[in-house]
Order: structure tokens, then sequence, then C-alpha cells
């Protein structure tokens, strides 16, 4: 690891998801090679510590380490179990080390890039650049692309913000007890009494599988409620009584209607920092992509004045749906299974895209229990009003 210069044209603050995917970007556009770029974060990318599921209708940059992929997937809830096809689309898994091996292997063939792990103590502009003040030196940048979030955001009164919290094990059993051509997207025949709470399972063949854990709520649990949650799962519905695990995994991913600051001068925040990630659902991987290549081809066009990379009806269908989740109104899996009855797979991948059109979204929208979602619909409304002319205050 070479030391690294007093200043650079851009900084990636972070090198998870987000930082990786636009300097990699960056890397493969071959025309910002006059660029000196610094990649930071506080440690090594050399662990699997991460899954990245999504699904898409065409090739992505990503094809070359897609781990395992799928064409049919299950849902399941008291109520209702749908095996379906999601043809145009295809389920994707991205291991973790998979993509940071892939990522750095590219970027460090790349000279315009320095690499280094250290803390990122600071951020600000100062003088017509942006600084960061990493691991005691400052260093300066035309742009600094931060998906450091170095403190939880202030929310205003009315936004909300909950948890999606997950654990998760891949197992390996003695018998053939998976089909690795099906997976399971939501399984919801688990106590819900922590709140929305449901399972998914990832075959990798007919022998290994991820299968994990996960709530939206307000809170995290103690780490052996999801152990128990696990085991009695794989018990009960995968009917294994022995299994190996062979790695975990845990994670947190909020889920908010928050209005992330996506430009303070010259530090643009990316990923999670920057509200890449669907507040609803918590998809992020498929959005970062999406926005990533926009910022290179403002980049490469001198011009990344417009950064609203979700609109203002996307906004309002996540801000209703975490208002229903976070109120109680309706339990989680009765809104997805009258999701999942009565919705094409396409339509459904479609909407939790933000790529619906106008018949596929009212379709969507009229199959939630109706008078919750009214009422939470004018909440919205009305909320926004007050958000907004908070904001404005504020900006």
């Amino acid at each position: 690891m070479k030391d690294i210069a007093n200043t650079y044209d851009y900084i990636i603050a972070g090198m998870g998801c987000a930082g990786l995917s636009l300097a990699v970007r960056i890397s493969l556009s071959g025309k910002l090679k006059d660029k000196k770029i610094l990649l930071v974060d506080k440690e090594e990318k050399n662990k699997n510590d991460r899954t990245w599921c999504f699904w898409e209708n065409q090739p992505g940059l990503f094809d070359n380490i897609v781990y395992q992929k799928w064409e049919r997937l299950l849902f399941h809830s008291e109520d209702l179990s749908r095996e379906m096809s999601i043809s145009p689309y295809l389920y994707k898994m991205i291991r973790g080390i998979d993509f940071y091996r892939y990522s750095l292997d590219i970027i460090q063939q790349d000279t315009s890039f320095d690499i280094h792990y250290g803390e990122v103590c600071e951020m600000g502009n100062e003088s017509g650049k942006a600084y960061a003040l990493i691991d005691g030196k400052t260093i300066r940048a035309s742009l600094i692309f931060s998906s450091i979030q170095l403190q939880k955001p202030a929310l205003k009164k009315k936004e909300h913000y909950l948890l999606q919290h997950f654990k998760g094990w891949v197992i390996n059993t003695r018998d053939a007890v998976f089909d690795p051509g099906v997976a399971t997207l939501m399984d919801f025949r688990v106590p819900q009494e922590q709140g929305t709470t449901f399972v998914y399972v990832m075959p990798f063949d007919t022998h290994r599988a991820l299968v994990e854990y996960t709530l939206f709520s307000e809170a995290l649990l103690e780490p052996a409620h999801y152990d128990k949650g696990l085991k009695n799962y794989i018990e009960k519905h995968l009917q294994l009584q022995a299994f190996e695990i062979e790695e975990e995994e845990f994670g947190i991913i909020p889920m908010t209607n928050h209005r992330f600051r996506q430009r303070e001068g010259n530090i643009i925040n990316i990923g999670t920092a920057g509200g890449f990630t669907k507040g609803s659902s918590g998809y992020t991987f498929w959005f970062i992509q999406e926005f990533t290549q926009q910022l290179v081809t403002g980049l490469l066009n001198n011009s990344i004045k417009d950064l609203s990379f979700f609109s203002k009806k996307h906004h309002f269908y996540d801000s209703v749906l975490l208002n229903v989740l976070a109120t109680g109104k309706v339990k989680g899996s009765k809104i997805f299974t009258s999701l999942f009855r009565k919705n094409s797979s396409s339509d459904i991948l479609r909407f939790l895209n933000n790529d619906g059109n106008l018949r596929s979204d009212l379709s969507i929208i009229s199959s939630m229990p109706f008078l919750p979602f009214l009422r939470a619909g004018a909440v919205e409304i009305f909320n926004s009003v007050l958000l907004q002319h908070d904001y404005r205050r504020k900006d």
C-alpha cells in the first residue's frame, strides 16, 4: 500500500457495494484516466460478510460473479403458498467475497486509483474543495463520494425509521433435500410477535442453501433469538434435524422515508448514506447499480447536478407502506400475502424496482388492504407538506 497524496481529483470513502461499484464503473469507462482517485476504507475486504440478492431482466455488470440464480420463486404464509415463474426476470445472488475480489482486481490494475485502509474521522468543505480527515491527515479533493455514515440522520417528527435485521446460515445437509431451481423469497410461517418476520431460503445445490431469518422492527433482538428462529424454521419447515453450519452472516439495513442529503457541497453521499436503499423493502444492490451509472455518466459529461434518484411518487409509496408497518395497522404478513395473491410476479418485481407503469402500479395499490392504506396515504400526504416546509426552512 503506497503513501497517499495530499490532493486527489476524487475520493471514494467506503469500499462497500456503492464505493466499489462506482470505482469499477469509473475504471471500466476508460474515459477518466487523467483523474487521480483515492479509495479508502477502515478495513480490508477479505471476508464473505454478506450476500446481495436482486432481480434483473437483462445481463448486468456483475453477471460474471453471480453465485446462483433462479427462474422460479416461492412465497409462503399461513393463508397462501405460491410457486411462480418470474420471467422475464432472473433472481440473482452475489456473495460479498466474490464481489470484493472481482472489483478490487479491476481497480488494482488501474493506475488512476490509490487504495488506503484507514479511518475516515471527518469530512467537510473548505475553500471550494472537499476534504477528508484520514488517520489524522487532511486529504483534499474536488469531489468526495461517501458511503460512510458518520452518524445516524436526525429524523423529522413525522418520518419513519425501521430496521431490517437478519441472520443467515449457509447450511450443508447429508441428504439431497433442496431444489436448486427454486428459491423461497418470503416464508411468513414463523411467529410474528417481534414484528414483521419471515425466512428466505436460497438453495445453491441439492445439499447447500442460505437460510436467512429476517425482521422489520424498531429494535434488534437478543443474538440467541435469531439462532432459535433459524433452528426452529429448519426443523419444522425444512424438516432437517441434522445439518452443518458452514457460514454465518448478520446485517442491519435501515428502512426509512427520511430524505437523505445526497449532496453537501462537494461531498456526494452514495449507498445507504445517500438514500440509495429502497425505504420500504431494504433492497439496495440494484438501485446502487442504477445510481452509480448515473454518477459516472454525469462525471463524463462534467455535470452531476441532478441527484434526485427516487421520484416523489415512489417516495410516497414507500412512506405509505412504512406508515402501515410502523403503526402496526396491518400485519406485514397480511400485506405481502395480499400482494402475492393478487398480482403477477413480473408486476410485483417491477413495482419493487420502481419500474412499474401506471396500470401495474394501480394493480399493486388496489391489492392492498383498502382502508388502512387509504388512511396511511392521507396521513403521508399531510406529513409530506409539513416535511417539505421544514426542509425548505432548513435549506
